[in-house]
C-alpha cells in the first residue's frame, strides 16, 4: 500500500453487541462508501481505554482506514462501550467523558503526573484543531488587518522605563 491517504473517514461509531468499532470511510481509488467492522476482543469493564485505542490504531490490519481517527476519538468510543459493559446508558457514559474531557481553567497542571498531563495536552490541542480556522472553511479570512485608534494617549506602562535600580 502506498503512502497516499486512500480512505477518507465519514464516521466511525462503537457497536456495543457484538463489541466493535464500526468505520464509514470512502475508498478514493473506487469513489465508493464503504464500512469496516473490527471487532474489540478482549475487552472489559476494567480495561484501559487509552491503551486499547492506542492497539486498535497501531493494529497492522486497521492502522490505514483508521489513519483519519484522532486517537481521542477511539479512546472515546472504547469509553462508551466500557460504561455500557458497566451498565451504564449511554446518556450516563457520555456525560462522564465530557466530565473527563472538560480543562477545568483552576486546576493547578503542575500538580498533575505526566499520564493526567499527556491527556490535558492532547484535548487542548483537539480543542485547537476544532476552533481553528483553515483555509477551506467557508468564514477564512487571510491576512486580517485591524485597524488600533492611534489618537488616543497611549499610556506608558511603570516597567518599560529603563532604570538602573533592582536589576
Amino acid at each position: 500500500a502506498g503512502a497516499a491517504m486512500t480512505f477518507s473517514v465519514q464516521k466511525c461509531g462503537v457497536c456495543f453487541q457484538p463489541p466493535s468499532i464500526i468505520l464509514i470511510y470512502k475508498d478514493n481509488n473506487q469513489d465508493k462508501t464503504r464500512q469496516r467492522i473490527m471487532p474489540i476482543r478482549n475487552f472489559s469493564k476494567f480495561s484501559d481505554c487509552s491503551r486499547a485505542a492506542e492497539e486498535l490504531k497501531n493494529n497492522p490490519r486497521h492502522k490505514a482506514y483508521l489513519e483519519g481517527v484522532s486517537l481521542r476519538q477511539l479512546q472515546k468510543l472504547y469509553t462508551l462501550l466500557r460504561g455500557h459493559l458497566k451498565g451504564q446508558s449511554l446518556a450516563e457514559s457520555l456525560q462522564k467523558f465530557r466530565q473527563e474531557e472538560t480543562i477545568d481553567p483552576e486546576e493547578d497542571m503542575n500538580k498533575l503526573d505526566d499520564k493526567e498531563l499527556a491527556k490535558r495536552k492532547s484535548i487542548m490541542d483537539e480543542l485547537f484543531e476544532k476552533n481553528r480556522k483553515k483555509k477551506d472553511d467557508p468564514d477564512f479570512v487571510y491576512n486580517v488587518e485591524v485597524e488600533f485608534p492611534q489618537d488616543e494617549q497611549l499610556e506608558s506602562c511603570g516597567w518599560d522605563i529603563e532604570s538602573d535600580e533592582g536589576i
